[in-house]
């Protein structure tokens, strides 16, 4: 059983920054990765936002938020961050962590993630 923990979310003006934090319980070791997506108000899909392997740090990004969002992992804490810097209106959504059980063929689908955390809210005044 793995459990997925998310903070760091909140109310934000354009331009500024949050930084998110997902703390992973349990069973992780055999976890390959963690993922971030997000899903919009109105919007049924969640959209990929960033992934980063456990092992060697291998980072993704969707090009909407490459250059502005940088993720980083601390093994010893079981903990991935989300920096999400010059936010705009379109990054306000509720964010979420995943994990999948073994190693998928991409990161950027939601289907291959086994474990969610709840999602903290993210939003963005103009």
């Amino acid at each position: 059983q793995v459990q997925l923990v998310e903070s760091g979310g909140g109310l934000v003006q354009a331009g500024g920054s949050l930084r998110l934090s997902c703390a992973a319980s349990g069973r992780t070791f055999s976890s390959y990765a963690m993922g971030w997506f997000r899903q919009a108000p109105g919007k049924e899909e969640r959209e990929f936002v960033s992934a980063i392997t456990w092992s060697g740090g291998k980072t993704y990004y969707t090009d909407s938020v490459n250059g502005r969002f940088t993720i980083t992992r601390d093994s010893a804490k079981n903990t991935v961050y989300l920096q999400m810097n010059s936010l705009g209106p379109e990054d306000t959504a509720v964010y979420y962590c995943a994990a999948p059980k073994s190693r998928p063929v991409t990161l950027r689908t939601p289907t291959v993630y086994d474990y969610w955390g709840q999602g903290t809210q993210v939003t963005v005044s103009s």
